[in-house]
């Protein structure tokens, strides 16, 4: 049972270099295809009494005294104590070549004390980019990720209410100026840089055009000359060589999630023979107190007498076990396996496996 638990909880990435083929387009980003974030200020109206309060979110009643006087409503002076109106961050990230008048979504998060956004719907919001411009303007009906209802005694929350979207929500005002038909070249970078990994993009891409047209400049980059593509334009070469298909290499590597318990290992993932011993030793703890009562209308008080029980407890003696220096995955899971320990102490194992140097893989810890 222990060993099934043991498999359960371990994922194995089987799947050999020969054959993990990817699609060149899920490798590598190419030089100037890319996107850009966009952040905007602004307020949820028409909320169910679940706004900020003003008196602890000041900077909404600022924004709202802003956006009333830019519509002609002069509130010098005057004290808003509105609870249906919100102050929120907008983010959303702009599509690369996205055009004047095109729609993307964009996400609205509460940064107040209102409790949900349910059922408000944001005012017209500018969304400025990292250089300061405005590149678009949201507004619409917010969709509200999760629900929250209360009473006088007690109050339920489902996912997280204060947090929305809007699909569609921003209009393309202003184009990002990128002119990707007068590149000369287009650098590929890699998403995980690897030397293996670069090399066979370059050999897929020459072999597709039968000349060399790609060459790799470092682990992480691969130039691609249109010109010696022979094609129409830069976009026509890419179009040509995104859907190449390449096996990547990659570096031996043990991801532990210690939250859950989970370990993933790759398929490179090797280690060298090793002895294992892994002993238990549990110090118990207990805390019953006993309550003591005076004699019915006699004077006195009630007291509690604490009553502790404590015990350390040492689990059967386990002496050394070997794991066999592992030529695959399947056999070092099986010598793992072999102990006989449970997910949370084969975290243990690997952490001090990969200290005495024998773990032949770059080991993370989350």
């Amino acid at each position: 049972m222990i060993r099934q638990c043991i498999a359960a909880m371990v994922i194995m990435l089987l799947a050999t270099a020969a054959t993990a083929q990817v699609r060149l387009k899920d490798l590598v980003e190419f030089d100037g295809v890319r996107g850009n974030d966009l952040i905007g200020y602004g307020l949820v109206v028409g909320l169910d009494g679940t706004g900020d309060g003003i008196r602890n979110a000041p900077f909404t009643e600022d924004i709202m005294a802003n956006i009333l006087e830019r519509l002609g409503v002069n509130v010098t002076g005057e004290q808003f104590r509105p609870r249906n109106v919100a102050a929120v961050l907008v983010t959303a990230a702009l599509p690369p070549f996205s055009r004047t008048g095109s729609r993307v979504d964009v996400t609205v998060s509460a940064i107040g004390d209102a409790n949900s956004l349910f059922g408000g719907t944001l005012v017209m919001t500018p969304l400025n980019g990292a250089d300061g411009q405005i590149y678009a303007v949201a507004q619409g009906a917010v969709i509200a990720g999760g629900v929250a209802a209360r009473g006088d005694a007690a109050q339920v929350v489902e996912g997280v209410p204060t947090s929305g979207s809007i699909p569609g929500g921003a209009r393309v005002e202003r184009e990002i100026d990128f002119a990707l038909s007068s590149l000369a070249q287009v650098r590929l970078a890699l998403r995980q840089a690897d030397f293996t990994t670069a090399l066979r993009i370059e050999q897929a891409i020459n072999g597709h055009f039968g000349r060399a047209v790609a060459a790799m400049q470092d682990s992480g980059t691969v130039v691609l000359n249109i010109s010696a593509t022979r094609a129409a334009s830069p976009a026509h070469a890419l179009s040509r060589i995104e859907n190449l298909v390449v096996a990547p290499g990659s570096r031996a590597r043990v991801v532990i999630d210690q939250r859950s318990g989970t370990i993933v290992m790759g398929e490179e993932v090797r280690i060298s023979r090793v002895a294992v011993a892994q002993g238990g030793l549990t110090l118990r703890v207990e805390e019953t107190p006993l309550a003591v009562q005076p004699n019915p209308f006699s004077p006195g008080q009630t007291i509690v007498l604490p009553r502790t029980d404590a015990a350390i407890e040492n689990q059967q003696e386990v002496s050394l076990a070997e794991v066999r220096g592992g030529t695959t995955l399947a056999e070092v899971v099986a010598g793992l396996n072999a102990l006989g320990v449970g997910p949370r102490d084969m975290i243990d194992i690997l952490n001090t496996i990969n200290a005495a140097g024998a773990l032949h893989a770059d080991l993370l810890v989350r």
